[in-house]
């Protein structure tokens, strides 16, 4: 059973996010990824290929049948969605990197995504933090198929 989160669990130490490890998931709300933010990742990354931005093309000569947005993209969600759905009261978390991230399926433009978090492990680190590995997966409504997994790892000063 998962546990639908609406950004109202609220962790303020580190046997608050301990306690995670092996429980339920946590779940994003639903989040539509639109032309005009694909196009804003682009900018910003400089990835301009035709799947992305050219709507018309990606139409007639994609196999995706349309615009997907960029892998990392997707990917740039993570902390976005995992922010949503918990509150750290924390004095600063950082992004501390990630592992095993695999693009299984396209985010076609339009689409609706939401992220399962699942918290691996927490270990303490230097100068009183933890470090937490979280099993991310995004899911697109209406699929089976999971269209992202990675381990998301992240630290935090309480």
């Amino acid at each position: 059973m998962t546990q639908e989160s609406t950004g109202d669990q609220v962790y303020a130490n580190a046997a608050s996010l301990r306690a995670l490890v092996g429980a339920q998931a946590l779940v994003s709300e639903w989040l539509t990824v639109d032309q005009a933010s694909v196009d804003r990742f682009a900018e910003a990354t400089g990835d301009h290929q035709w799947i992305h931005v050219d709507p018309e093309r990606a139409r007639r000569e994609s196999p995706f049948g349309g615009p997907i947005a960029h892998g990392f993209m997707t990917l740039s969600l993570i902390p976005a969605l995992l922010g949503e759905t918990v509150t750290l009261k924390q004095r600063m978390g950082v992004n501390y990197g990630l592992n095993r991230v695999r693009f299984t399926s396209p985010v076609l433009v339009g689409s609706q995504l939401r992220a399962r978090f699942e918290v691996l492990s927490v270990e303490d680190i230097e100068q009183g933090g933890v470090q937490v590995v979280w099993n991310v997966t995004l899911e697109r409504q209406g699929s089976d198929r999971p269209v992202c997994v990675a381990e998301f790892i992240t630290r935090h000063y309480f």
